[in-house]
């Protein structure tokens, strides 16, 4: 089985992040897989061993991805490909990322793809489906169970609170949510064999595109943090009279009564 995962470098938002002029100062930031996709990863591995074949994890980026997809290597993926578009492309965005990987799976098998439902940076959910879409093959994302019994697929997807129930063919694209498993963090053994593991690097006439062909049709604007709150306010005296405080906070300050 061909079983193939879209990994992205993201920023690890559980350390601190510095805004300069509405861009994310990347100095001195702290870079990690996409914790979306670290769960796509174990999927992959875990269809590995069920199945057999082979995991490739790939990423559109800048040469830093490489310790992000070392780790994949020492989580148990069996090689990796980094698609470098550093040179070529300032500011790409989603449909960037997208038209870049659907040329790469144009030219390789494919049994299956994978990926993390979002990116903890940008939240729009959307490089698994395009890819999908282009590649004409079905999707479903935010799964929480995946079972393969020969060309037939059995998923399990959230839906705010219920279950629903898909069934479909290989070959097919899924996106992971939380709770389709538990990541496992790489061994020592993991990590050595890692460093002799395959990792190719490709660049855009690799793929026989061009820079036009990938241009971001999206614009960031602005970056900014949300407003300070102000402290809340802690009523004292007795409660009849933190009552009536309240009613007239209510209604001079806050005015929602």
């Amino acid at each position: 089985m061909n079983i193939f995962v879209v990994m992205k470098r993201t920023f690890d938002t559980e350390e601190k992040l510095t805004i300069q002029k509405g861009v994310i100062e990347e100095e001195g930031a702290e870079f990690i897989i996409n914790p979306y996709d670290e769960y796509a990863i174990e999927e992959a591995i875990q269809l590995k061993d069920a199945h057999g074949g082979e995991v490739c994890v790939i990423t559109v980026g800048g040469e830093d991805a490489e310790k992000e997809l070392r780790t994949a290597l020492a989580m148990g993926a069996d090689k990796a490909v980094l698609v470098n578009i550093e040179d070529d492309i300032d500011d790409g965005d989603e449909y960037t990322t997208a038209k870049v990987l659907v040329q790469f799976f144009k030219e390789n098998e494919f049994d299956i793809i994978l990926g993390g439902n979002v990116a903890i940076d940008g939240g729009s959910g959307q490089v698994g489906p395009r890819i999908a879409e282009l590649l004409d093959i079905p999707y479903v994302t935010t799964i929480t169970k995946l079972e393969i019994n020969g060309e037939s697929v059995l998923i399990e997807r959230d839906v705010e609170g219920d279950i629903e129930i898909i069934k479909t063919s290989l070959p097919v694209l899924v996106t992971a949510q939380q709770g389709l498993n538990e990541p496992r963090y790489p061994s020592l053994p993991g990590i050595m064999k890692a460093k002799k593991k395959p990792l190719n690097e490709l660049e855009l006439d690799d793929l026989e595109l061009d820079e036009d062909d990938v241009q971001a049709k999206t614009k960031v604007v602005d970056v900014y943090l949300p407003p300070i709150k102000a402290a809340g306010k802690v009523l004292e005296g007795e409660m009849d009279e933190q009552v009536k405080e309240l009613v007239n906070l209510l209604q001079k300050e806050a005015k929602v009564i």
